[in-house]
């Protein structure tokens, strides 16, 4: 199941383009604020709330987007979309935050989500040898994403508080305040979806009457798409200097779309998923060389730094030309 909202003449396609707009800018505001608001007035890190609440935000329409497409059995771009959605979220969008942003994070706040999906990144890579993703290798990935969220809780007890304000500068916690943020919260990511689906269906549509081939959209407006949540939320936590909540985000996401979307549509279909020739030659090991290329420095160093989100930039760049070259035919 998917939802269509380009418009039916060139001038709603322009309006529609223009709403998406403004959804996004307006939603990633509203989103960001919230998610920052519940890290410090939880006392739980910035990048455990990004991996965690906002991960499961931007990620949950791709994963019913999935889930439905399975239901309907039609899975078998279910792990192209996924592999995809990673590259982009590390080699754009972490690239974005890293060059624009210094991020301040400690190797032991990082280093086990890191691992975790550095590991993804390598099952993935070596049970697809074969063109598929059995239900059984679905399960051993689901075993990744348990590990996740077990780290993620411990990690968020044993850090709570260590961000808290001085007890006179935290943000008041009231009935009414909890509310109007979980209220900004569900609005926020709402906007930042909806307009991210009207900028993907009208903008490929723009692109389309202005002669763009159609190669060139498939690898941007298309295959940027899915990312498309966590790049207006990364955008905006750049503009509010929130670091830590958009590295959080990024590799929160990236272990999701490999470790809980994958399985679940592997157990809805109920046989192997299968991969395209292009993600076993292509797609895959170009989303582990860029993750890797940022990841294992920043383990190395206990720390981001800003060469490595030119390093992913400059990967991600090389993947799209050899892709446009060897399968945009």
């Amino acid at each position: 199941m998917s939802l269509n909202f380009t418009g039916s003449t060139p001038l709603w396609i322009v309006l529609l383009f223009a709403a998406g707009l403004v959804c996004i800018i307006k939603g990633g505001d509203l989103f960001v604020d919230a998610a920052g608001w519940i890290a410090e007035a939880s006392g739980i890190p910035k990048f455990i709330i990004g991996a965690t609440i906002v991960s499961f935000a931007t990620t949950l329409p791709e994963m019913l987007v999935s889930v439905f497409a399975a239901l309907e059995g039609n899975a078998d771009i279910a792990v192209g979309n996924a592999v995809g959605s990673v590259t982009a979220n590390t080699g754009l969008i972490m690239c974005l935050s890293l060059v624009c942003m210094t991020c301040l994070m400690e190797r032991r706040q990082f280093g086990v989500k890191a691992c975790l999906l550095l590991a993804a990144i390598l099952s993935l890579f070596g049970f697809t040898r074969d063109g598929r993703l059995s239900v059984a290798e679905g399960l051993l990935v689901l075993v990744i994403f348990a590990g996740f969220l077990a780290e993620s809780l411990i990690s968020a007890r044993r850090e709570q508080g260590t961000e808290r304000k001085a007890e006179g500068e935290r943000p008041a916690v009231s009935g009414k305040t909890v509310a109007g943020n979980i209220v900004k919260f569900v609005l926020g990511a709402a906007g930042i979806v909806l307009g991210a689906q009207l900028l993907i269906d009208n903008g490929s549509a723009i692109a389309s009457l202005l002669g763009v081939p159609d190669a060139i959209i498939a690898a941007t407006m298309i295959a940027i798409g899915p990312s498309l949540p966590e790049l207006v939320t990364t955008l905006t936590a750049i503009r509010k200097k929130e670091s830590s909540l958009s590295v959080g985000n990024i590799i929160g996401a990236n272990i999701m779309d490999l470790t809980l979307i994958l399985p679940l549509c592997s157990l809805i279909l109920g046989k192997s998923l299968p991969v395209q020739s292009q993600g076993m030659l292509l797609d895959i090991p170009a989303c582990l060389v860029i993750c890797a290329a940022v990841l294992v420095p920043a383990l190395w160093k206990g720390k981001f730094q800003r060469w490595m989100g030119f390093l992913a930039g400059g990967l991600y760049i090389v993947y799209l030309a050899v892709m446009l070259l060897c399968f945009g035919a």
